[in-house]
Parts: structure tokens; sequence; C-alpha cells
């Protein structure tokens, strides 16, 4: 999942197949003894304006902390890493590969209508319907349900996606292997059901609050773009019951200090982030309020690999040794971020992922051979090199893009000249290859480094670098096929080392998130893809 700036796989009986072992749900758990607001309304900044709300049209974690909050899927990811049940009450499986999926009695649309696991079949089969254009569309592929993948690249119809509705209430999910992150992957807001009937209807403005229905906790009753997303408690949700906050508010600032001023100011209760450049500051003047989690997500510099010169490897590895992350990750961001030598993450789902070799070396070393493969590519004083470097804009974006491109300026003689656009504009640059390298990030999608990896795979849906190498693709096959977590880490080094060599994009830096957050808001928690649902949260009196 992209940011504008997704807990541990839990091998447990129910990734086995044995019944789901907890009816309970997630929801806001308020300590006895706290007295709660008779005003129960949150307003979180969320960083800037969605790109859209329907599922199958997003890519990022400005979309999907909306969608997360008023579509439910089968089922959810706890802090812990185990599976919880949600639409789905109960699940079994036969070897690995045939699930068996039983939605809750009596769920519904918040219009009252049934939710039927037809609608489940549907929504996936639209998913990966390449009419749909999903950036997403490569997710069911990765989780080898049948025939998903061929869909995705036209040579099979969506008809034919290994999933059927038994009745209206069971649900039948074939899996070409055993995939050990099915259940963690099935979490995913991308897999929740979508209303076919309103789609068929009203076409792209199904998503405006005077149409859409939803299945989680909330549905959209406002949208003023630019301004503000508007969501009421859905009454007909399953678990209403353990909802505490009645309405949520989601601002779409991107201007970083605009979002602190207005946090002070009492406009917002949870801050989107927080400026590099006023978090000390605000650590020592406001304490507990300051939130610091470590996140699995990695910023990186992605070139577009199709276009001269980033299509000679030699370039991008000159660059990827000639930026000091450690100064970036130590001095420019300086809130807890570690500098990035590997796409995905030193350690992720019990596996443990070695940098290249020359993450280690001196930093004299790296910058002369740095300067070597950029002469063997034909640059030097008299043809330096020069590039355009895209950001999307934000202040903190911007603060790295002009510390990446002084480095590379007075290390290489390197000329990157900085543009910025709009978040949404961004993404459609990035998916029509418009740009020569772009700032680009991605946070688990669930704990296991496929998530990361599968977007440098030849043909899938997230490769905006179109970067292609069948020895990676190769080493990929074969971790998706591994049979334990050891095996599946080593063919995942594979990958990173071939990344390591070929550099389709240069990893900066591995997140944490952070957040200014009320001290009346109880409940904030969020999982270690940096994810927090508004029904879980409640606010107390104060």
């Amino acid at each position: 999942m992209k940011p504008q700036t997704r807990n541990h796989i839990a091998l447990s009986l129910l990734t086995l197949g044995i019944l789901s072992a907890c009816s309970c749900a997630l929801a806001a758990t308020v300590p006895a003894g706290t007295t709660l607001a008779e005003k129960q309304e949150l307003v979180r900044n969320n960083g800037s304006e969605p790109a859209s709300l329907d599922p199958h049209k997003v890519e990022s974690d400005v979309e999907f902390n909306i969608i997360s909050d008023i579509f439910d899927g089968l089922v959810a990811v706890k802090k812990d890493g185990s599976i919880e049940p949600r639409l789905a009450e109960k699940w079994e499986n036969k070897d690995n590969t045939v699930w068996i999926f039983h939605l809750r009695p009596g769920i519904t649309w918040s219009d009252g209508t049934a939710i039927t696991a037809k609608d489940v079949v549907w929504s996936w089969q639209r998913l990966v319907d390449p009419k749909t254009a999903s950036p997403y569309a490569s997710y069911p592929g990765n989780m080898h349900i049948v025939n998903a993948a061929d869909i995705a690249q036209g040579k099979k119809t969506p008809d034919t996606l290994g999933v059927k509705a038994l009745d209206d209430s069971t649900l039948e999910v074939t899996l070409t292997q055993p995939t050990a992150s099915f259940l963690p992957m099935l979490a995913h807001p991308s897999l929740v059901p979508v209303d076919s009937v309103l789609i068929n209807r009203f076409g792209d403005k199904w998503t405006k609050p005077e149409h859409i229905v939803t299945s989680g906790a909330y549905k959209i009753t406002d949208w003023v773009v630019n301004e503000r997303i508007v969501a009421q408690r859905n009454t007909r949700y399953w678990d209403n019951k353990a909802t505490v906050i009645n309405k949520v508010t989601y601002l779409p600032i991107n201007a970083e200090t605009a979002d602190v001023n207005r946090y002070k100011a009492g406009e917002i209760d949870i801050t989107y982030t927080i400026p590099v450049n006023q978090f000390a500051q605000l650590k020592k003047t406001l304490g507990d309020q300051v939130h610091v989690a470590p996140q699995l997500a990695t910023y990186y510099y992605e070139f577009n690999t199709t276009k001269p010169p980033f299509n000679d490897p030699r370039v991008r590895r000159a660059l990827n040794m000639a930026l000091d992350k450690d100064v970036i990750a130590d001095k420019v961001m300086a809130q807890g971020q570690r500098p990035a030598w590997v796409v995905s993450q030193p350690e992720i789902g019990g596996v443990k992922i070695a940098s290249p070799d020359y993450a280690s070396w001196p930093r004299e070393k790296r910058l002369a051979e740095a300067k070597k493969l950029l002469n063997e590519a034909g640059f030097n004083d008299e043809h330096p090199l020069s590039f355009s470097l895209l950001y999307n804009t934000m202040e903190t974006h911007q603060r790295i893009a002009i510390a990446a491109s002084s480095m590379w300026q007075k290390n290489l003689g390197v000329n990157a000249k900085l543009q910025n656009q709009e978040w949404k504009t961004m993404l459609d640059t990035m998916h029509t290859g418009n740009f020569d390298a772009v700032r680009h990030a991605w946070i688990a999608d669930y704990a296991d480094a496929a998530t990361f990896l599968n977007n440098f795979r030849t043909g899938d849906s997230e490769n905006t670098s179109k970067y292609s190498n069948p020895a990676y693709d190769e080493a990929l096959k074969s971790a998706a096929k591994a049979k334990d977590v050891a095996e599946r880490g080593k063919y995942y080094q594979q990958a990173e080392d071939i990344l390591g060599e070929d550099v389709p994009a240069i990893p900066v830096y591995h997140y944490v998130r952070t957040h200014l957050v009320k001290p009346w808001v109880g409940g904030f928690e969020p999982d270690s893809l940096g994810v927090y649902l508004t029904k879980d949260l409640y606010i107390k009196q104060h």
C-alpha cells in the first residue's frame, strides 16, 4: 500500500484451517472507570484528498484509512497477528487450497439489504478485471487464487476466477497452491465486498454520499472536495454495539505545519503525521501527545527503468551508493527512522534479510565505485547526469528531496531537478510512466517480504518502475512455493540481492509512524502497518 508520506503472521490453528477460534470483534475497549464524553465525535487529518473511495480504484493509506472505516472484509488481523472473524463468522479448509467461508447470519449493507457471498464473488471478479484497471488487480494472483493472475493479464475472463458462492452465505475460494499468508492477505481493504446493484446503477458516482452503501461501522454522509469527508455511525453494522464514536470527520490537509497549527487550535484530534522540523520541540512541549511507533514501511526513490539513462543499472546503482542514508534517517528525519538498503524490511514475518555488501563499505569506497559506474555509463564532469526528481507536495518530502539532490550534486556532480505534484496527480504520473525518478514508499499490506517485493515482479499492477528480470521473478515464485519460513527467507534474500544489483528503486529509510493525539482520545494503538480504526476509539470526558 502506498503511503502518502501493512503484524506478524501467526501460523496457528486458524491458518491451518481449523474453525476460527474467536467470535469477538475488534472494537473500542473502554477501561473500567473511564468516563466517556457526552459528544462522541472525532476529527482526524488524513493528509490529502482521496483519489476515490472505490476500494478497487485506489492504492494508498489516504484512501484505505477511510475505506477501512466504512467497509468490512471477511476477516481482520489483530495486533498480535492472529486472524479475526468479521463478515465471515467462521471458515475451514481442505489441504490449505480450498477455503470455505461462512458469512455471519443477517449481515446487511447500511441500507438494510443483505450482504451475500455473491457480492464477494462479484467484487473480486471486478477487482481482477482489466477493465477496472485496479492498482491492486495483481493482488488476488499474488494470493494464488485460481486464474486470478491470468485474468488480470487479460488471458482469461473474470468469471473463471476461483471463487464461487455455494449459497447466499457460503463462499468457496480455491488456490493453486497453499499460501501461508492467505488469511492475512485476505484482510486487505481491496478485498472488501462492494454492492454490484449500486455500481451498475451509478457507475463512478456510486461513492457519493447520496448513493453509497457500506458494510462497516460508518457511512459517508458528507463530502466536500478538498475540505472534509464526514461519516456517521452505521447502525446496521453487525457489530454496532461495540462502536463508541458516533461521527468522524476526515480532513485533507497536506501542509504539515497547518496540520499541527489546527491541532494546537483544538480543531483536530489526531494529526496525519508530525513535521520533522517541529518534532523535537513538540516532543518537549506536548510530551505524551506525541506518538511514535515502528512501521513496516520503506521510503524509496523509484526509477522509470524503461527510460534512458535509467534503463542502465549502473546509473541506478551509482545513485544508490552516493546517497548518505544515515544523514537522511538520523539528521533530516530524526524521529527514529532507520537507513534502508533493502526494499522490504531487515526483519519481517520471521525472516531476516541482509543488505547488499556495498552497504557496509566505507563511504569513500562507495563514492569511488559510484563515480566509476557513472563514468562507465557515459556520465562525467564534461557530460553530467541530469534528471527530474518528482515528489508529492508535502514539506517532509521536499526536505528529503533537497537533501538527496544536494548529496548527488556534491558527491557525483549530478543535477537532480526537483518537481512536485499533488498526490492524485503524482499517482497518475507514476502509472503512465511520465517520470524519470519519483518519490515512492510502501506500507506492508501483510507481514511478509512479498508485499514489498511483488511490486517489482514483471507485469505486477503496482510495478510502476516497469522493472523486469526473469531471475528475480523466479526467486519470488520459489518463495511462494517454499515449504517453511526458512526456505522462503532464502528466496527472499535472492530477490533482494538482485534488487541490490539492479536497483529499480533506491531504498532510503524504514519508517516510524508519528502522530499528535489529544489526551482525550482513547484506544489509539496503530498496528505494525500503521493502521488504526475509528471504531476502536472513544472520547474521554474532558
